[in-house]
Order: C-alpha cells, then structure tokens, then sequence
C-alpha cells in the first residue's frame, strides 16, 4: 500500500515489530522516537522530528507492564505540546478492558480511568483490536474505531478444509459465544458452546457443554488467551465428547503465569493468534513455540489508518459484523 505521507508514524516499545509492518504497508517510514527509562526507572520520551500541524499517528499495546500505559501517555502528550494537528492513539491490544464495570464494592473502573487519561492528555482518536467488551467504546467521547482481527483469521481457517461434518466452532464461554456464532457462520460449519463457572479470578470449570463434536475438527475462539485455563478445560471437554481434534484460535496472546506450559502439554494440536502482542518464543515453552503461529494483523490497521488520514470510511473494516 502506498499512500502520500500525510501523516506520520511512531511507536512506542511495546510492540515495535507490528508497528514497523503497518509503516511498511503504508508506504512510509517510522519517525524518529526517542524513549528511554532514567537510572531510577521514570520514562524520558522525546519527538526527533518536527510534527507541527501532523496528524500524528502512535502505535502502542498497552498489556503489562504498567510501564506500556505511562509510556502512551507520555508520548501524547509530548505530540500535543509540539502542536501536532491531531493525536490518533493506536492500541492493537489494550489492557485493563476486563476491569469494564464495578462488580464488586471498592473496585476501580479501570477500562474507563485509562481511557479518561488518554483523552485528557489528548488523545483525539481511539483505534483497537477486538475489545474484550465493545460497550467500553462508549467511555470516551471521541471517535473509537474497534477493528475486527477476523478479517484475516478467516481466511487462515478456510485453509483447514472445514465442512459442517468436519468442523465445529466451540465457544469456552458466553462471554465469546457471539463471536463464536460469527465465525460459525462464515466458515459454515457447526457451533457450539460451553456452560462455565468461574470460582475464582483467572480459575473456571466447565458445568456443561451444548453441541455435537463427536468425530470433528475442534475450533475454540476467543479473543485473548491469559492464562489458558479456560482454553485448556475447553480442549480437554472437546476431546472428552468425541473431538478429534482442537484448534485454539484467539487474537490476543498474553500466555502469563502458567499459560506456556499449560498450553505446551495440552492436546491442543495448533494455537493460532495475531501480533497485537509482541510474542517472544524465547520466553515461552519449546512445547508451546511447537504448535504456535502468529498471524498478522499490520494490514487491516494500516488500511484504518490511511483511511481515516483520507477522510474515507471504514465500513468496510467491519463487513463481517452482521
């Protein structure tokens, strides 16, 4: 993709990988960012070229550590005090969007504090991935586009072959049964789902589970994998029905705690996911490494970004949402 430089491009450290292949399908390098931590761990960010009246385009996943959250913040507010024009942020994944609502007495809403912080220090623009809650898009009153990463996972698994006899969607939860049945749909095979309980933070098991797998090829989608405890309770539930095999799919790869190994010695036959998170192999399990693949999603936020520089619509980013 080419398109006239317009804008401009810059990234945090959180994920700089993906950032260099969105600047590499626009058509225009990544500009010149200098960050870096004091010897007592506060973080120095400074813009090394003039981006007055630029719309000023920032890449950065903001998982753990808290280190990714201050560090945006810091560099919006270092483009707005050097007059850019406008200050889109760029968030592939973004943290604390479970923390979405006060379920529980004397708890933050932390999706909302966040997303206050980014406006005020004026952020004019919000861009993600698959929002762990889409309603968290009402939390900000500017423009917050939630892209979709089936855009290309879809056509990954058209290659599996999948027919309503050989293929089934299993959904781990309620929470992820909509996407689920969207999925489903497209690749046109079965859908199932599963009845969980969850006893405590980051822990479930499975109570029930709707559908017929019997004989088929397992698909479980979600939009992040954390700790793979649900993941791995769904596979072991799929292979314990009749699956003869699961797949794990899920655009945002956060493997903490005990996901590597977890996932490493499971049944799950391939793990598939985007690099909204950059994923380092060195810090995983050999096992899990085995059955990973990453796929990428830098085109789908490269074309949102030329076209909302363009003043031309998105629509067709969330064609599959019907």
């Amino acid at each position: 993709m080419q398109t006239a430089q317009t804008m401009k491009i810059f990234t945090g450290r959180s994920n700089p990988e993906l950032a260099g292949k969105i600047s590499q399908h626009l058509g225009i390098p990544l500009g010149g960012l200098t960050i870096k931590n004091f010897s007592d761990g506060e973080i120095y960010v400074k813009f090394e070229e003039n981006i007055r009246n630029e719309d000023v385009f920032i890449i950065q996943s903001t998982n753990p550590p808290a280190d990714n959250i201050i560090e945006l913040l810091l560099i919006i507010d270092a483009a707005r005090r050097a007059s850019a024009n406008s200050v889109p942020a760029v968030l592939p994944y973004y943290g604390y969007a479970r923390q979405d609502r006060k379920d529980q007495p004397r708890v933050p809403i932390s999706a909302r504090l966040f997303l206050d912080a980014f406006e005020t220090v004026g952020a004019g623009r919000m861009i993600t991935m698959d929002l762990h809650s889409p309603q968290i898009q009402g939390f900000v009153n500017i423009p917050f586009d939630n892209l979709y990463s089936r855009l290309v996972l879809l056509e990954r698994l058209k290659q599996l072959g999948l027919d309503p006899d050989s293929g089934v969607v299993l959904s781990p939860d309620m929470g992820s049964a909509r996407m689920g049945q969207a999925y489903a749909r497209y690749l046109d095979i079965g859908f199932a789902l599963i009845d969980k309980r969850r006893s405590a933070p980051n822990k479930t098991e499975v109570v029930h589970l709707v559908g017929d797998l019997h004989g088929r090829h397992v698909l479980i989608i979600d939009d992040m994998i954390d700790t793979a405890g649900t993941l791995v309770s769904a596979a072991e539930s799929a292979l314990e029905n009749g699956a003869r095999k699961v797949t794990a799919v899920a655009t945002h790869g956060l493997f903490s705690g005990q996901a590597p190994e977890r996932l490493g010695d499971s049944e799950i036959d391939k793990i598939i996911v985007t690099d909204t998170i950059n994923i380092k192999p060195e810090g995983l399990a050999d096992k899990l490494v085995a059955k990973l693949e990453v796929i990428s999603v830098a085109k789908i936020f490269a074309t949102s970004i030329e076209r909302i520089t363009a003043g031309r619509s998105l629509s067709s980013l969330f064609e599959l949402e019907k």
